[in-house]
């Protein structure tokens, strides 16, 4: 089964800094902002490399599986359009903690993309990425309050809207989200 799920591939393998970054550089600005860039290496330095220009570039390093000798980093182009929040409920990372900490009867509802939730998420949280929510709603318990959440608020406040408008009560998206959350995360990925 495939863990992450990327919209395009690099290969820089067999070659030394600075190329695999320059390869890096020149394919994601052929991606539209949200996508997946996968970027194989075997340069063990590409790891720190990645994550450190992936930062400076403000895109999003998803993470760094090994196969082998091969490194297959991914990263999430930035670009994601900054909209004023406009769901009206809106629940804080810490609120979202104490909830849970209450032991709270609640879904978690994480919209970012199968690669996003795979390298980290909130325990017990149902993974349906935002573009197949509406094919998938028939999944949520819509008698138990849903908390959405996505890495900044953007995407989980267009999913909170569309749960609203498909009849769902109790709806809150969590602001600002995985970006900031300190609370407990598992992984997909080891």
């Amino acid at each position: 089964m495939e863990i992450v799920k990327a919209n395009s591939t690099v290969d820089a393998k067999g070659l030394a800094c600075p190329m695999p970054i320059v390869r890096t550089k020149k394919a994601i600005n052929t991606l539209n902002p949200g996508e997946v860039l996968e970027v194989l290496a075997t340069d063990k330095g590409s790891r720190a490399d990645i994550q450190a220009w992936s930062k400076s570039s403000g895109h999003q390093y998803l993470g760094t599986i090994e196969e082998g000798d091969v490194l297959k980093h991914y990263i999430r182009k930035a670009g994601e359009e900054k909209e004023e929040i406009q769901y009206p409920n809106v629940l804080s990372n810490d609120e979202l903690s104490k909830k849970l900490e209450s032991g709270e009867d609640l879904v978690i509802l994480d919209v970012r993309e199968q690669a996003e939730y795979a390298f980290g998420h909130i325990p017990n949280a149902i993974s349906i990425p935002f573009g197949e929510l509406e094919a998938r709603l028939a999944e949520l318990n819509k008698s138990k309050p849903i908390m959405v959440v996505c890495r900044t608020g953007n995407r989980s406040d267009m999913a909170s809207q569309t749960l609203s408008d498909n009849g769902f009560e109790n709806v809150w998206n969590v602001v600002p989200g995985m970006s900031e959350w300190n609370g407990p995360t598992e992984s997909k990925v080891k």
